[in-house]
């Protein structure tokens, strides 16, 4: 009796073994690295990326620097200082260029990417934020301003040069251009919950769309093949799916909390939301208008933002300095 007992618990403990390592085989993240970047305090925020060079660009905010990973050796081989809590960066390929918006003095410093010596400095008249480039007219567009003045700047990507501007109702947040026509899909939580719709060709908003009695709509991203516009939302906590065409809501999914990056990778169908909260939600796309949580990976306090690269299939998460814990880069491989 005690030896079928013992096998039996046996073969109990070793399927549980089982279980287990499937579970962590088939989670959609693994973490696979984690680069410590002691020196950097306070919040941190948005990112970009080199591909080629295989760098990334990371705005410390609350440190007041810029800091600059080797993708391939996974480690931190430059610190910038000079800034005024970066936010929103973008790199330029074809001009070897690195935008960076400021929030506390409105200014976008233009750095060369080789040298990283300052080129040019861009001052609006507040809270320079979120940035991405348009590599058909080869500009780079900024997010800025408050209650006052307000809009999207439009920055020659070689010179720096602002070129022109797109005035919004409020700060804009998260934005999104569509790279088969002219628009841009716009976060504005300040203006009642909304999305602003710009047409970039004649620099004015054609539509706003609302979103159903969600609110704090910070980041966003966009599959354009099947007319989708993803939406994370902090109140209530979830992912909205809008359709580009109309601006309705298609549907609503469960998120991490205090969102701050959201990311769709076409390839897999899935969407990857980090938020504050600590976790990492992956969303399953079962189709245009069906959407399912598929997993919720434990992250840390505080560990907002995040950089997902495609061609190299990892999700960068920064992650604060929490009480004694310093701040680290987790590197996570998108599986399978």
């Amino acid at each position: 009796m005690r030896t079928v007992i013992k096998v039996l618990w046996l073969s109990i403990v070793t399927l549980g073994v089982f279980v287990s390592l499937a579970a962590q085989q088939t989670s959609p993240l693994r973490l696979i690295q984690t680069i410590p970047i002691p020196k950097v305090a306070g919040r941190i925020d948005h990112f970009d990326v080199d591909v080629e060079g295989y760098r990334l660009f990371m705005s410390a905010l609350g440190n007041d620097t810029l800091e600059v990973f080797d993708l391939r050796a996974n480690k931190l081989i430059r610190t910038l200082g000079g800034l005024h809590e970066p936010q929103g960066i973008t790199f330029v390929p074809q001009s070897n260029r690195i935008i960076v918006c400021n929030s506390s003095d409105g200014t976008c410093h233009v750095f060369d990417s080789r040298t990283f010596s300052t080129l040019k400095v861009v001052r609006f008249s507040s809270d320079a934020d979120d940035t991405r480039y348009d590599a058909r007219s080869r500009q780079v567009i900024v997010g800025y301003g408050d209650e006052r003045d307000a809009g999207l700047g439009i920055l020659d990507a070689s010179t720096g040069n602002l070129i022109g501007t797109i005035k919004l109702p409020a700060h804009p947040e998260s934005f999104q251009l569509e790279q088969s026509g002219s628009r841009i899909f716009v976060n504005i939580p300040e203006a009642g919950e909304v999305i602003d719709v710009v047409n970039l060709t004649d620099r004015k908003v054609i539509a706003t769309w609302a979103l159903g009695g969600a609110g704090a709509n910070f980041p966003m991203a966009l599959d354009e093949k099947d007319h989708r516009l993803f939406v994370a939302c902090r109140r209530p906590a979830e992912m909205l799916a809008l359709d580009t065409d109309s601006g309705k809501v298609m549907a609503h999914v469960p998120c991490a909390g205090d969102a701050d990056d959201l990311w769709y990778d076409a390839a897999r169908k899935r969407i990857y939301v980090s938020g504050g909260q600590g976790v990492i939600s992956v969303i399953e796309q079962e189709n245009a208008d069906r959407y399912r949580g598929m997993a919720e990976i434990k992250a840390a306090p505080g560990a907002r933002t995040s950089q997902f690269v495609p061609q190299l299939n990892h999700l960068y998460v920064a992650v604060p300095r929490h009480e004694n814990q310093p701040a680290e880069l987790r590197v996570y491989q998108v599986e399978p």
